[in-house]
């Protein structure tokens, strides 16, 4: 079995720039980071030992006890953020430069009278920011939620990390449903998803088996597993070695690698050394049943 791994996979700009900035802070019990920093489980445990408190993802009822409070790479609305300051936390911001500019654009179409329909996750942490400060909008995840609006004034954003395939298909949805609309768009997808998903574009059409390393939180990561099932490809989402089968690889010529915006280089090198040995332990297999008498 050949292992064919995607020419553009793993850490962002905007997530190694936040883990960046953790590794500034000489005491980590002094911060608390507010939600996931990254939808990445042993990131998470990794910033747990080291004494970082953290408030669950989207509990952001309470306000953390700590002086200290960090803003993760998802972002938060302006109002969350001008709650936290007004209980006078001092705010360490590591919002991606890409989801910021996500924000500006909302508040932005916002501000023009319109009707803000976002296309993204439902819930998702990025999506909760983006619609915070909003009035009048609707969460999009699929073209199914489409329908007629009542304004004739629309605008419409993308959470970063939504699949351009998706977007591209619900704003045909959008303009089908709402032919007398203005409708203005701007595209907030962020660089590093396009790369991704193009490289696994690339790649498809040469494996037999994909395995997809990310969080399973992660909205990258399951727009890439997502892509792998829409061209019958076969897809398995794992978040480290220890969630291979070997059994997914059974007459398996090649198979590729591919792995979200938040997985870090290490458990991606883990992850190709594990497929490369269930090759070589294959091939030993076999020759041993081929000497047999």
């Amino acid at each position: 079995m050949k292992v064919i791994r995607a020419d553009a996979m793993g850490f962002c700009f905007g997530v190694r720039d936040a883990l960046a900035v953790t590794e500034t802070i000489a005491d980590p019990q002094t911060v608390t980071i507010h939600g996931e920093l990254v939808h990445n489980r042993q990131i998470l445990e990794q910033l747990s030992e080291r004494g970082f408190r953290m408030t669950p993802e989207g509990a952001h009822v309470e306000i953390p006890e700590t002086a200290d409070v960090l803003i993760t790479a998802h972002g938060l609305s302006d109002s969350e953020r001008e709650r936290l300051e007004r209980a006078g936390k001092r705010l360490i911001d590591t919002t991606c430069p890409l989801v910021r500019q996500a924000h500006r654009a909302a508040v932005a179409l916002r501000d023009d009278g319109r009707h803000l329909l976002v296309i993204g996750r439902p819930g998702h942490v990025e999506v909760r920011g983006l619609i915070g400060d909003l009035e009048s909008y609707d969460v999009i995840g699929s073209v199914e939620d489409v329908r007629e609006y009542e304004t004739l004034r629309l605008g419409v954003v993308c959470q970063t990390t939504v699949s351009p395939r998706t977007a591209t298909a619900i704003r045909t949805a959008i303009r089908k449903h709402n032919p007398r609309a203005d409708i203005r768009f701007v595209d907030t997808i962020c660089q590093p998803t396009r790369d991704r998903q193009q490289a696994l574009e690339r790649l498809l059409p040469h494996v037999d088996v994909m395995v997809i390393v990310g969080g399973r939180n992660s909205n990258n990561t399951k727009q890439l597993v997502c892509r792998c099932r829409e061209k019958n490809v076969p897809a398995h989402h794992i978040q480290a070695t220890g969630d291979i089968d070997p059994g997914w690889f059974t007459n398996c010529h090649v198979a590729g690698l591919s792995a979200g915006t938040s997985t870090p280089d290490e458990t991606i090198r883990q992850v190709y050394e594990t497929l490369c040995r269930l090759d070589n332990n294959r091939r030993q297999a076999d020759a041993v049943c081929m000497d047999a008498p």
